[in-house]
């Protein structure tokens, strides 16, 4: 199995994972963020099959988590649900021993240009080239964790960090990744970066993802300016705002259930 990618096609819609996929909370689950981006990946190439697939661009995709996800083959189906020239609905559906794992719909709007209009974002990052590496290894288990470049602004705090995070490795042997898919990939790291509270005490893991974008992302590097709030019930919330060298993206949210070990 190739071991410079986080997944190994089998077939079409088909995927081995690599130990580079190995989960935070479980080293014998695969971490959420590479199968987010490898949904992406087979969305990207769904639509790449499409008359259309060119002129729409994917601005809002929601991910539930429904399960437990083995380090184990997985499948990716993709279905257009709703449509349409300017506005079209897509679902992704994991499923691993043919159980679904996580459902994914995407919302897709069509570009134009808005330049004369566009503003209201965030100031963009220090670059990460000015930024000494954090080994996230420190806090966390698992291969996925170990296969990443962060690079944090400051000293990380509980709750609140600012990092960049960037991988050497292909998200899918063979395949050439969207920048998209490739940035989706590395997201759901936001609710490791800024832990609250040691996960050798408590669990917070989140069962969702939800990512809003006003662009597309560009270069190899996911920006992440990320706060996570304990409520006293067992809830919680992570809220990034999302940027690439050039400035800022978009939005993501993971909603947390926090308990003690």
């Amino acid at each position: 199995m190739n071991t410079d990618s986080y997944y190994a096609p089998i077939d079409e819609h088909r995927y081995k994972p690599t130990s580079h996929a190995g989960g935070a909370w479980d080293p014998d689950e695969q971490h959420f963020s590479p199968l987010a981006g490898l949904m992406v990946h087979a969305i990207d190439r769904h639509l790449a099959a499409k008359p259309n697939g060119g002129r729409l661009a994917l601005s809002r995709i929601g991910f539930d988590i429904l399960g437990r996800l083995p380090l184990d083959e997985c499948e990716i189906r993709v279905e257009t649900i709703r449509p349409g020239r300017t506005i079209e609905l897509v679902e992704a559906v994991a499923l691993i021993a043919d159980r679904p794992v996580v459902r994914a719909g995407a919302w897709l709007l069509a570009s134009c240009d808005t330049t004369a209009v566009a503003g209201g974002a965030a100031d963009k990052l220090a670059a990460p080239e000015t930024l000494t590496p954090w080994p996230l290894t420190s806090v966390w288990p698992g291969g996925y964790i170990a296969s990443l470049d962060v690079r944090p602004l400051a000293p990380p705090q509980p709750g609140r960090t600012t990092a960049w995070l960037s991988s050497h490795l292909d998200l899918v042997a063979g395949q050439v990744s969207s920048p998209l898919a490739s940035y989706i990939a590395l997201v759901d790291t936001a609710n490791g970066i800024a832990v609250r509270q040691p996960p050798t005490a408590w669990m917070f893991p989140n069962v969702d993802l939800t990512v809003h974008l006003h662009r597309r992302p560009e270069g190899r590097w996911t920006g992440l300016d990320t706060t996570v709030t304990f409520g006293p019930d067992g809830q919680g919330v992570t809220s990034s705002v999302l940027h690439d060298v050039t400035g800022p993206i978009g939005h993501a949210q993971q909603i947390l259930t926090v308990r003690p070990l």
